[in-house]
């Protein structure tokens, strides 16, 4: 069984810091895409970041340059260091094993249930 327990959010000031944590049991992060996606009150879920397999991120273009995410294969646990946070930032982020970005990025109207698994989510709010 698959599990997927994130950690780290809470509230953070804008131009503030959080490091979000995701451990998994079940799966190997090393074998699959990893992401970290997102969804703010009200909106649709939005993918953040992504791990390959073999180890290459990529980013939406509303983090790059402010967001970092890693993998360590040992620990089996996959990070976001979220810098520079803004307002627009605030949503409940989520670790997802998916398929490939090709394959995510074309699906109108994302959804956790497009994921293969998926946690609880942990809350960021950046505010003043």
């Amino acid at each position: 069984q698959v599990q997927l327990v994130e950690s780290g959010g809470g509230l953070v000031q804008p131009g503030g810091s959080l490091r979000l944590s995701c451990a998994g049991s079940g799966i190997a992060f090393s074998n699959y895409w990893m992401y970290w996606v997102r969804q703010a009150p009200g909106k649709g879920l939005e993918w953040v970041s992504v791990i390959r397999p073999g180890g290459i991120p990529a980013y939406a273009d509303s983090v790059r340059g402010r967001f970092t995410i890693s993998r360590d294969n040992a620990k089996n646990t996959l990070s976001l260091q979220m810098n520079t946070l803004k307002p627009e930032d605030t949503a409940r982020y989520y670790c997802a094993r998916g398929n490939s970005l090709q394959t995510i990025v074309s699906i109108p109207r994302l959804q956790l249930t497009d994921f293969r698994s998926w946690g609880q989510g942990t809350q960021v709010t950046v505010s003043s």
